[in-house]
């Protein structure tokens, strides 16, 4: 028999013409503020923000086995810190918004300290704890509204750009920019050596224990970049909004609910399947959203159809059936000859 070389790859011919495809599409929509309309530039931009969010979710919950249903808290910290930044340390917006992961972060650090004490269920009733007990201190900071919220005035807005559709354009940019850097961040982390222990943690915890690899050290940073990369997607989802208040910023539904239907539906642990869950949840919201809550009650539907058929999500689905990765993470032996 001859001998045969074998080399270890990730890339495949398919995963190359999609960074190609993706490239592109990155491209076409930075030119959007002039081809697209102004209600169009914010749909865009809620995309991308929750894009963000949902991948941030996939990699704590579908990489690190850390079910999170309080993800909401970082949420509302980012746009707190960023009103905080702006009104009362006079900063600039934009350097408030740099400033917000960082402060996030640093925020996380007892708070993961003191959660990852708790196991499965009670890990993720913790966390929802963590996030009222962000909102009900929110409510308390008079300076910031209080209970009713607070309104960025137009001295700080006029700070970002001197006319409208340079701010509109801005704010847009800002969304894309968080959205590329966040899938960008997860995909190289994912092909990194703390990424490969990340993903043998999941799969078998004692396992990953036997060959060395620190799991409490790895979750904590997993959690770390978490929380502060959604520190600052919430910094940008209320410098969109320009208001904030305790109940919308600390949303369970807004900001956690709808997050962890698109991940279940596009497919938990798959980079692709956040992408695919967004596109969906969108979808299902621009059309069936004047009808109330038939809206709610179609996805609470689809949520079920694709978790009895899928399990794994409509991803997983694809990639169980025909082996595809858009975003090449798995390693791949192929023979030379």
């Amino acid at each position: 028999m001859p001998d045969q070389t074998l080399s270890v790859s990730r890339s495949t011919r398919l995963s190359t013409v999609a960074m190609g495809v993706l490239l592109v599409i990155i491209v076409v929509m930075a030119l959007a503020p002039w081809w697209a309309g102004r209600a169009d530039l914010r749909l865009f931009g809620e995309i991308f923000l929750y894009l963000a969010l949902a991948s941030l979710w996939n990699l704590l919950a579908g990489y690190a086995g850390l079910v999170s249903v309080g993800q909401q808290a970082y949420v509302g910290l980012g746009g707190y810190v960023f009103f905080a930044l702006t009104l009362l340390a006079g900063l600039h917006p934009l350097l408030a918004i740099a400033l917000a992961p960082l402060i996030g972060a640093l925020i996380a650090a007892p708070v993961a300290t003191l959660i990852f004490r708790l196991r499965g269920a009670y890990f993720a009733i913790g966390t929802w704890v963590v996030a009222e007990v962000f909102r009900l201190t929110a409510a308390q900071v008079s300076a910031l509204g209080g209970g009713s919220g607070i309104s960025l005035p137009v001295s700080v807005v006029t700070t970002l750009a001197s006319g409208r559709f340079l701010r509109e354009a801005l704010a847009y940019w800002l969304a894309l920019g968080v959205a590329v850097v966040v899938i960008g961040a997860v995909f190289l982390f994912l092909r990194s050596r703390r990424g490969i222990a990340l993903m043998a943690i999941r799969d078998n915890e004692l396992a990953a224990r036997s060959l060395g690899i620190d799991i409490w050290k790895t979750k904590f940073v997993v959690y770390l970049v978490t929380a502060g990369l959604t520190t600052l997607v919430g910094a940008l989802i209320f410098l969109q909004k320009l208001r904030i208040s305790p109940d919308a910023a600390f949303s369970p539904n807004d900001w956690t609910a709808f997050v962890i239907f698109i991940v279940v539906i596009g497919g938990i642990g798959t980079i692709e399947g956040s992408i695919i869950g967004t596109l969906i949840f969108f979808a299902l919201r621009e059309t069936l959203a004047d009808l109330g809550t038939v809206y709610l009650i179609a996805m609470g539907l689809a949520a079920i159809l694709i978790m009895l058929k899928a399990p794994s999500g409509l991803w997983g689905l694809v990639r169980g059936r025909r082996g595809l990765e858009l975003f090449p993470i798995s390693r791949r032996v192929r023979g030379l000859g």
